[in-house]
């Protein structure tokens, strides 16, 4: 096998393995959950900065569920895929739809300034909201939401993010409510979120 190509492929196959095991870890029921409906606790407060330069907080999107997706702008495939997926569900929710947000969180902060996710997401449906903030805020989030994100060096000063790639879908109440297939066709998964309007 080519040397060249080792590397990547033992760093892809890391990454898989620890995805798998985030998943596991994040939707396995919890025994101690404070409920007693042994649903894991995923979610949290938040404050972060918009796209638009403005502070949004968990308590700005009661009333409506709403999705969540880490991410990032330089990543060449996953994110762009679930995002062109989401804005399709929105697309398809109508306008019932209105109130409906997805939330785009970037796991590489020191890169997406709110400049950069606005420019990133106008390709996209704009109720997906850009998140960004300093590494802490954003790394506290990643925690809450029991996310899992990790830079991967790349020849030179390069690098590149491995990042837990589910569709959260929280309540409006804030509160999780479980993983959202955006790969459905976009009008059963619309159906799917309004649902729960």
């Amino acid at each position: 096998m080519n040397r060249r190509l080792i590397l990547p492929l033992v760093v892809f196959l890391a990454g898989a393995l620890v995805l798998a095991a985030a998943a596991i870890i994040t939707f396995a029921p919890s025994r101690q959950g404070a409920s007693g409906t042994g649903t894991a606790s995923v979610g949290g407060p938040f404050t972060l900065t918009t796209q638009e330069g403005r502070s949004l907080t968990d308590k700005d999107l009661q009333g409506a569920p709403f999705l969540v997706f880490f991410g990032f702008t330089h990543c060449p495939d996953i994110c762009p895929t679930k995002l062109f997926e989401i804005s399709e569900v929105l697309r398809a929710a109508g306008p019932k739809g209105e109130k409906l947000r997805a939330l785009f969180v970037t796991v590489d902060p020191e890169r997406d300034t709110p400049e950069i996710m606005k420019s990133y997401l106008g390709s996209f449906d704009p109720r997906i909201v850009g998140l960004s903030g300093d590494r802490p805020a954003i790394d506290a989030m990643i925690r809450a939401y029991r996310a899992y994100a990790r830079k991967v060096p790349l020849q030179g000063d390069d690098y590149t993010m491995d990042h837990t790639a589910l569709v959260y879908l929280m309540g409006k109440d804030g509160r999780f409510i479980g993983a959202f297939n955006v790969e459905q066709p976009p009008a059963q998964a619309a159906q799917e979120w309004l649902r729960h309007l």
